[in-house]
């Protein structure tokens, strides 16, 4: 018995059975002429200063481009979720970046992922730059670059705070993240027009959807948050399978240094973490809350329903208490947690809101 917990008995096979796996279906899309294909994913920036560019090298069929993007097959050829996973990797890649008239060249992981950040002198605002493999056909990422300056932005996670995926039940999120039609996601109630109107009153706020799900499901997450008005936003996702110290990776773990990452980079930011109480957000916010007291502006957690409760592992409203001087908001929909940031100051009236709307419109005529 001994033997079956000796991690480094089971973790160099876990990573050479998937590595080895991988290297199969590299040389299958080889022999079938596929070609390599950076899906670039938004990024985000500090003013004059860096970018922090991601993407992820897969192999893939050339009638998977359009217009010279890559496209991936869940675009032009359904959207069953379980098509996300099937482009292999391509491990080790080596990706060019241009930024203006600058170029850098990049190496992606063992899973075919880049993260990397790049000095780049960028102004405040949405920029486009280019990404090539080996070569091909370039893809374009959207970087947000954040004002030195700025104090305010918004983190929030996406299952069940944006969208309804019942994550923590095994067979019901095999069924959301594989076979579910994309446009059969259900948005979480109120989640959108309350964090537009965030988005709306606190201008230059970044927003970032932070998320344990795989960087398969980037694009599908992105039409999604499109499709459903959500504030445009880079995502944090990360890479499942084994790695080196592990069978599998630690989701928790990956929104805690993300996090602590997010502090660091811009000390100058309070966040508003939003999340839910079906999985471990409220341990993780309040954790960070306590090691980054002036990080954090208020943490809100969109409380489950009964029935989502029972099946998630429960509820946690003690958390509420572990932080002294951070507000919490705890409620069912974005309606309430609304009402709720008016009264911290985070968000003006309804009213207010509305009247601006109607200046806007009659400004425009």
């Amino acid at each position: 018995m001994a033997l079956l917990r000796n991690s480094d008995f089971w973790d160099d096979p876990a990573v050479k059975l998937e590595d080895g796996w991988n290297a199969f279906r590299l040389r299958r899309a080889e022999e079938r002429d596929w070609v390599q294909t950076v899906f670039a994913f938004r990024g985000y920036g500090l003013s004059n200063a860096w970018i922090r560019v991601m993407a992820r090298v897969v192999m893939a069929r050339e009638e998977a481009f359009e217009h010279g993007l890559p496209l991936p097959n869940v675009v032009t050829d359904g959207v069953r979720g379980w098509r996300n996973f099937t482009s292999p990797p391509v491990p080790y890649a080596e990706v060019t970046i241009k930024i203006g008239d600058k170029e850098f060249t990049v190496d992606a992981d063992r899973g075919g992922v880049v993260d990397t950040r790049i000095r780049a002198e960028l102004p405040v605002g949405w920029h486009t730059i280019e990404l090539t493999a080996n070569g091909g056909e370039h893809s374009h990422a959207h970087v947000y670059v954040i004002d030195q300056d700025q104090t305010m932005g918004i983190i929030s996670d996406i299952d069940d705070t944006v969208v309804v995926t019942a994550l923590p039940r095994p067979l019901l999120a095999a069924w959301n993240s594989f076979v579910l039609d994309e446009h059969a996601r259900n948005p979480t109630p109120g989640m959108a027009v309350m964090m537009e109107r965030l988005a709306q009153h606190h201008v230059h706020a970044p927003v970032i959807y932070l998320s344990t799900g795989a960087w398969n499901v980037a694009q599908t997450l992105q039409r999604f948050l499109k499709r459903n008005l959500y504030p445009k936003g880079p995502l944090l996702l990360t890479d499942w399978g084994p790695t080196e110290g592990r069978w599998f990776r630690s989701g928790m773990q990956h929104k805690v240094n993300q996090l602590r990452r997010l502090a660091d980079e811009f000390p100058n930011i309070k966040w508003l973490l939003i999340g839910d109480d079906g999985q471990h957000d409220p341990e993780i916010y309040a954790e960070f809350a306590r090691r980054y007291p002036d990080h954090v502006e208020a943490i809100v957690i969109r409380q489950l329903t009964p029935s989502e409760a029972v099946l998630a592992g429960g509820r946690s409203e003690e958390m509420m208490g572990s932080t002294p001087g951070t507000p919490w908001i705890y409620e069912p929909d974005g309606a309430k947690i609304a009402t709720k940031l008016e009264k911290l100051g985070l968000l003006p009236a309804a009213r207010a809101d509305a009247q601006m709307g109607a200046n806007d419109d009659a400004s425009s005529l």
